[in-house]
């Protein structure tokens, strides 16, 4: 029964922890003049619950609550293949990844992808 129970936990762990990816590059300028740059952008994927074009999105991760996004001033929507889409495709219900940055307390989005549009 407890080795049972681990492996329930440890699934649900896994699949918590491959909802939300993070990927890093830093900046740094050395007294050689040599410049790196740093970013963080992290990617979420969920079911889109609220959605207002241009200003912000919600997502249901399966993670506990939804989660709130607002749009940065050049957000894109595209297909998982890539093709740009308007804002008015978007529907909710729809399956979406979204990249974002964290700026304080805001998960600002710069790109959504729409799963189910292509």
């Amino acid at each position: 029964m407890k080795a049972l129970l681990a492996v329930l936990c440890a699934t649900a762990f896994a699949i918590s922890v491959s909802h939300a990816q993070t990927s890093s590059t830093t900046t740094t300028t050395t007294a050689g003049g040599t410049t790196e740059s740093t970013t963080t952008t992290t990617d979420a994927a969920g079911t889109i619950t609220e959605f207002t074009p241009g200003s912000s999105i919600v997502l249901n991760t399966g993670a506990g609550e939804p989660t709130h996004y607002r749009f940065s001033k050049t957000v894109t929507y595209v297909t998982p293949s890539g093709r740009v889409i308007e804002a008015s495709k978007i529907r909710t219900n729809s399956r979406v990844h979204v990249h974002y940055l964290k700026e304080g307390n805001d998960m600002i989005v710069d790109r959504v992808i729409v799963d189910d549009n292509d």
